[in-house]
């Protein structure tokens, strides 16, 4: 995925220190990581890799972690890994992020799938895990807008995967701009240190 760019949440591209892999999966959309790996290749692997996983495939229809086999690979992919991270697409529902809250805390990575620009979940994923309590990194991927990072980085996301049109130098739409949007103030103070919906 030479095609894509990992931002962190003052817009610097981190791509060439990131390490995760993304486990390939029927459902496994583009922009994830730019690594991917097969279970195969994840357990003939001599070193342990960091490992993103789709959370739709640990839950049952019930929206609950599964059991049974799905339960134990998942223990085979832990036990081959370094560190473990979910992604999550916008088919789930917030309330099934907070019946799984143990599991989600215990990632060190969340990546959250946005499969088309008017999807607005994503805001409330994110902004639901710092509700939740979740610390570590948040990353958005797919396709959110350049002009929402700064909604994005307010809600709780710390990185972004971004195409290469979109961070090349002759992008149209300057990215740095997008880091930046919020910080201009408001009232005499720093718009980025406002609540989301503050009132007036």
């Amino acid at each position: 995925m030479a095609n894509h760019h990992i931002l962190d949440s003052k817009g610097a591209d981190v791509s060439a220190k990131d390490t995760w892999h993304a486990l390939c999966t029927d459902n496994l959309p583009d922009s994830i990581a730019l690594t991917e790996i097969t279970l195969l290749e994840l357990l003939h692997k001599q070193e342990k890799p960091e490992v993103i996983v789709p959370l739709a495939d640990l839950l049952d229809g019930e929206g609950v972690l599964a059991g049974g086999l799905t339960k134990e690979v998942y223990e085979l992919i832990k036990q081959h890994s370094s560190h473990l991270g979910v992604w999550i697409t916008a088919d789930t529902d917030t309330e099934v992020l907070t019946a799984v809250k143990e599991l989600l805390l215990a990632q060190s990575l969340i990546v959250i799938h946005f499969p088309k620009f008017a999807d607005g979940r994503g805001f409330s994923f994110a902004q639901t895990l710092r509700q939740l309590g979740y610390k570590d990194e948040i990353r958005a991927a797919g396709a959110f807008g350049r002009d929402q990072i700064a909604y994005l980085l307010r809600v709780g996301v710390d990185s972004f995967v971004l195409s290469e049109h979109d961070v090349h130098p002759d992008a149209k739409f300057d990215i740095q701009q997008a880091f930046t949007a919020l910080a201009s103030s408001y009232d005499g103070r720093n718009a980025s240190a406002l609540p989301m919906f503050a009132g007036s």
